[in-house]
């Protein structure tokens, strides 16, 4: 693929001009701003764009790429800014086009069990609204992220494990193209063999063949009962033997969740708990009650067979919540560990099998290299994530931790998984993006060129071309 390179002052200032007129004040230009819309907890540089603007519909969408377009100029679609590898960066600048004004629940379709939302609605907002209908949208991957960004990092979450991802849970989609043009992939129908699948082709295509404008998406109902808990282990091969066994037997578990030592001491201290500082699993059971109990007393006796010590559970919402509000602010308490750091995050998905295998080499790599990190993953899908606490003006640490960043990567490949199991690509990735797609890395690069031939959508992502 053909590098790219940035545009000239005088097509940025067509564009200024023309997008100005279009967008009055929902066109900014103030430097916090842009670099706001550049970058967040990455541990990367920020390389902001030169413009953020705010549509309100497709239309607005439309234009905005038509000008684009038109004059060359880059353009990065931005939801919540929670993405981890980069996705944001704008290394040619040009414009970030902001979807959190396009955040309205358009309509509920109980019957069907769909809703059909703008892009900027965020998952708790979505929530909220459908919280009278008895439904939910499950896909939590733990951030508030927009449902838009959700599809374009193909996220999953906590609830993987029960309800997939994304892929999974997205009925049709509309997309505005790089050149203006809006399409529409899919269907309201729960099935379909009509022709290629343009919804999971542009899901997890992190904003590199268009932008979404709205989301048709599955909705479940909210289970009758839920009961949460935590069981503590004695180590790692412990807890990550116990979840193969749920998984391999096929527990009905709602969520489980694996914390390291290190995890657990950060989440005592950030979030208020007097959890034992071992190896952990936050699970959840939901079903009916006498299916949810069953399944949580199964999850008990399998840790119990595999040394748990300590195992609790409850039906007790407050309970529930103020655990999964610990895990989900994992990262903050992760960084408290090591003031004044930065954090990054990483992660590797692998078959269940090979799932402690893999766990034990990063905690084992983290020690012999003296690095200071936490791991933690949705351990019921082979998915774990480590968190580092890194010293930029460490000049001998830098090494090492992209030593072992490359490390995580390279093992889980080695062994039939995958770098990212949901950050996705960016800027991060790329390199081992080719070392696992190979030849077929050629063939993303073609669809690239198909559908944006300019190569105006978030360039300098998924294949590194921006110069």
């Amino acid at each position: 693929m053909n590098a790219i390179v940035k545009p000239a002052e005088a097509a940025l200032d067509v564009v200024r001009a023309t997008l100005g007129a279009l967008l009055g004040d929902r066109l900014q230009t103030s430097q916090a701003l842009r670099e706001q819309h550049a970058n967040t907890a990455t541990g990367r540089g920020t390389e902001a764009p030169d413009l953020v603007v705010y549509p309100l519909n497709t239309q607005e969408v439309s234009a905005i790429l038509r000008c684009c377009w038109e004059n060359g100029v880059p353009v990065i679609a931005f939801g919540a800014g929670s993405s981890l590898e980069g996705q944001l960066n704008a290394p040619l600048g040009g414009v970030s086009v902001d979807m959190s004004r396009m955040n309205a629940l358009q309509e509920v379709r109980a019957e069907d069990l769909l809703a059909v939302v703008q892009p900027g609605m965020t998952r708790k907002a979505l929530n909220h609204e459908l919280r009278a209908t008895g439904l939910q949208f499950p896909i939590d991957p733990g951030a508030d992220a927009s449902i838009g960004g959700m599809c374009a990092t193909r996220a999953s979450g906590t609830n993987a494990v029960r309800y997939g991802t994304m892929a999974e849970n997205v009925l049709a989609l509309e997309v505005v193209l790089a050149d203006g043009q809006v399409i529409r992939t899919g269907s309201r129908a729960a099935k379909s063999s009509a022709g290629y699948d343009l919804t999971r082709l542009m899901i997890g295509s992190e904003g590199t063949l268009g932008i979404i404008t709205e989301v048709t998406l599955r909705l479940r109902g909210i289970p009758e009962e839920t009961l949460g808990g935590v069981a503590a282990f004695p180590d790692l091969d412990s807890a990550c033997a116990a979840v193969i066994v749920m998984v391999q037997i096929g527990l009905e578990v709602g969520r489980v969740e694996l914390l390291d030592a290190a995890q657990i001491r950060a989440c005592n201290a950030y979030s208020k708990l007097q959890l034992e500082e071992v190896p952990t699993l936050f699970f959840e059971c939901a079903g009916s009650d006498t299916s949810a109990r069953d399944a949580a007393q199964t999850f008990a006796d399998i840790a119990e067979e595999h040394g748990a010590t300590s195992i609790n559970w409850s039906s007790d919402r407050e309970t529930r919540n103020k655990l999964w509000q610990a895990r989900h602010d994992s990262y903050w308490a992760a960084l408290a560990l090591r003031p004044a750091c930065k954090g990054l995050v990483s992660d590797a998905c692998v078959p269940i099998s090979a799932l402690a295998d893999n766990i034990a080499a990063a905690q084992a790599d983290l020690l012999e290299k003296q690095l200071i990190g936490t791991i933690l993953g949705h351990v019921g899908d082979g998915n774990f994530h480590v968190v580092l606490m890194t010293d930029p003006e460490d000049m001998e640490e830098a090494p090492k931790v992209s030593a072992f960043l490359k490390g995580i990567t390279e093992r889980a490949q080695a062994v039939g998984g995958t770098c990212t199991g949901e950050h996705g690509i960016g800027q991060g990735k790329m390199a081992a993006l080719a070392a696992e797609a190979g030849p077929s890395l050629d063939v993303m690069r073609a669809i690239k060129l198909a559908l944006d031939p300019r190569q105006i959508l978030n360039p300098g992502k998924l294949f590194g071309a921006a110069q």
